[in-house]
């Protein structure tokens, strides 16, 4: 008589739900890392666009700025304006030609007076300078007549029309007595409101 065996795995569906398991885990895990790259991506896509917004905004007011400045600057084919004619005014009027003035105060400066160096703020122009003591002349004297000189040379006076000694010092330097002072040329409008206080 034959007989039959038949082996049953009882333990097959069991895998079966376990690799279903790790399939699906799988799935979930990979579908999370996938919506969230997504959404990373996406705020960068957003930041990143908001920043080139504003770039370009700034762009556009600095082109608007620009377009505006030249407008204002533009002149007209045929005229100019009564706006062009008082920039043109000013410019011809309040521009100060420095290269002639260097020249009168060098043809002002005698050899007893050394001008060391100047500034300009504030429209004044300051003169700093020094001279030698000597027991014959007085030094003080010698500024004044310098300062009057300066006063009387057109070149210097027509745009600095208040010149004065504002301070002077003796002092020694290399074993020789000097004068240190400081002369101070007002330019018109800075006069004009001296006067008026």
């Amino acid at each position: 008589m034959n007989q039959f065996y038949f082996n049953i795995n009882l333990n097959k569906y069991g895998e079966l739900r376990r690799k279903l398991e790790q399939e699906k885990n799988i799935f979930r895990n990979t579908a999370i890392a996938f919506a969230f790259f997504t959404i990373l991506l996406y705020v960068l896509a957003l930041v990143m666009n908001s920043n080139l917004a504003a770039k370009l905004q700034n762009r556009n007011e600095l082109l608007e700025e620009i377009k505006k400045e030249i407008k204002d600057y533009q002149v007209s084919g045929e005229y100019l304006s009564s706006r062009d004619l008082e920039r043109l005014y000013k410019i011809s009027t309040e521009r100060i030609f420095w290269a002639k003035k260097l020249v009168a105060l060098a043809e002002q400066t005698t050899d007893k007076i050394a001008i060391t160096h100047f500034s300009f703020k504030s429209n004044t122009l300051s003169l700093f300078g020094i001279t030698k003591v000597d027991r014959e002349q007085k030094e003080f004297d010698l500024i004044h007549d310098f300062v009057e000189k300066i006063k009387r040379n057109e070149q210097i006076s027509s745009d600095f029309p208040e010149i004065k000694i504002v301070r002077s010092r003796k002092d020694i330097e290399k074993d020789v007595e000097i004068m240190r002072f400081q002369i101070d040329c007002l330019g018109k409008e800075f006069a004009v409101e001296g006067e008026e206080e």
